[in-house]
């Protein structure tokens, strides 16, 4: 794949770049390991300072880095937007917190016949963040956030088809006051990764991406005996009982589809709805998915753009072709626009069985899912009834009900009543073949450092 802006409305290539040669590769991951030798030792309330000029920076910034994230990959301006606060509200969530996470833990020295015992958390040097052009701002700046706290440098490989926002976010953090080599964008392509991650000098991987992605860039890190977060795709259940407050889930339901243009891990994909309200909330759900507006994302009252790939509408239409060659019925949409760009319409699927491949793929598109549930045993079973496990909504108003469902979806995160998203507060990551380790929260800090155990005599 090219690295380029290709504007998904249109279709139009708008700017191209030539990657980086090896000889430049090379070079960034030599500043980067000497920069760290120096980063480390300096205090959380400088790096606090630093991190902190880096969010206003992007609120001074939002509207333009808005605009490049819709151009490049297609999300509503008004998402694009959101996005930008929330990553300097991550910023400075962590310039007030880190000190608190990292700090030194103590243990019972009487335990251990010491004098004094505790763990000392120590950043581990060069991380590796290869990212996804879903939200293109936000996955780096909830790595790079904790990463530069704790006292890690990082090298960023972002996806091909978003080189502007990889610039911009290579030059973020050295115009906010960090030294130079704290953090730089490589603009390479795929096949370019394996080299640098064999580099010994890099200490650790992260990686937010499909699922080959992920397996290739573990191997080669599984290979080198090194550190690696993954998150990976999603299918998250939203499961509606009859207790639920149904108009409200019904809307819900519809933004945590279609949010980012269908485009996230931890978009609700597989709605299954118990049998006693299946049919009222199916016909409130089809409603509002009708009643969304697509088109232009730079337009304040669209709610839905276009997709940021051809290949990725392309597979799209192909999942939703092969659940009705099977027997799925389309309840709305289900038809790409005769128009330019890569827009394909909110769509509901229904009578979807385990023979098609939209029941156990994940469907990266503002495509639902419609299932029947006959009980909350069969809710849960249909739920857990899936390779992935990185969110999960349930919606009741038995505590008993929730209780269940917290304790028995087999996911990442449980939402109840609510829709699934990240908070800087919340530790964020799953299980299965959504991938393993954690981001945000004290977890996330916590990923890429040495927990050093210390015994005093």
């Amino acid at each position: 794949m090219a690295i380029a802006t290709v504007n998904p409305a249109t279709g139009e290539t708008l700017r191209t770049f030539e990657p980086y040669p090896d000889d430049e590769v090379t070079a960034r991951i030599r500043r980067a390991y000497e920069t760290f030798a120096d980063y480390r030792h300096t205090s959380y309330g400088q790096r606090g300072e630093w991190l902190r000029a880096a969010a206003d920076l992007l609120d001074a910034e939002t509207d333009r880095t808005a605009v490049t994230m819709t151009t490049e990959m297609g999300k509503p301006l008004r998402q694009a937007q959101a996005e930008v606060g929330k990553c300097a509200r991550a910023m400075r969530f962590y310039a007030d917190r880190a000190a608190e996470f990292l700090a030194d833990e103590p243990a019972d020295p009487s335990a251990v016949g010491a004098h004094r015992a505790y763990a000392r958390y120590q950043p581990l040097g060069v991380v590796l963040a290869v990212m996804p052009w879903n939200f293109p701002l936000w996955q780096v700046v909830r790595f790079a956030a904790p990463a530069l706290m704790a006292g890690n440098v990082g090298l960023l490989k972002h996806a091909s088809n978003v080189p502007q926002t990889a610039l911009y976010l290579g030059e973020l953090f050295e115009r906010a006051g960090f030294p130079a080599g704290c953090f730089q964008t490589l603009l390479i392509g795929s096949g370019q990764v394996e080299q640098v991650l064999r580099d010994p000098r890099v200490a650790a991987a992260t990686l937010t991406g499909s699922e080959p992605a992920g397996r290739s860039v573990a191997s080669i890190a599984g290979d080198e005996v090194k550190k690696t977060v993954l998150e990976l795709g999603g299918s998250d259940a939203f499961v509606v009982m009859p207790s639920a407050d149904l108009d409200r889930a019904a809307r819900v339901g519809v933004t945590a589809r279609v949010q980012n243009n269908g485009q996230s891990c931890i978009a609700a994909k597989r709605f299954i709805v118990h049998t006693d309200v299946f049919d009222e909330f199916s016909a409130r759900f089809v409603t509002r998915m009708k009643e969304l507006r697509m088109g232009d994302p730079t337009d304040e009252v669209t709610d839905v753009g276009p997709l940021a790939t051809e290949a990725g509408r392309d597979d799209v239409e192909e999942l939703v072709a092969d659940a009705v060659g099977r027997g799925a019925t389309v309840l709305t949409g289900g038809v790409s626009p005769d128009r330019k760009g890569w827009y394909y319409p909110p769509t509901v699927v229904g009578d979807l069985t385990p023979g098609m491949k939209m029941y156990g793929e994940e469907v990266f598109g503002p495509v639902a899912g419609l299932y029947r549930a006959s009980d909350i045993d069969d809710a849960i079973r249909i739920a857990n009834d899936t390779g992935f496990g990185l969110g999960a909504n349930a919606w009741t108003a038995d505590p008993n009900e929730a209780d269940r469902f917290v304790d028995e979806l087999a996911a990442g995160a449980v939402f109840v009543n609510g829709m699934v998203t990240s908070y800087p507060e919340l530790p964020f990551g799953g299980i299965k073949r959504s991938g393993y380790g954690r981001e945000l929260a004290a977890h996330g800090i916590r990923e890429f450092c040495n927990v050093k155990s210390v015994w005093l005599g």
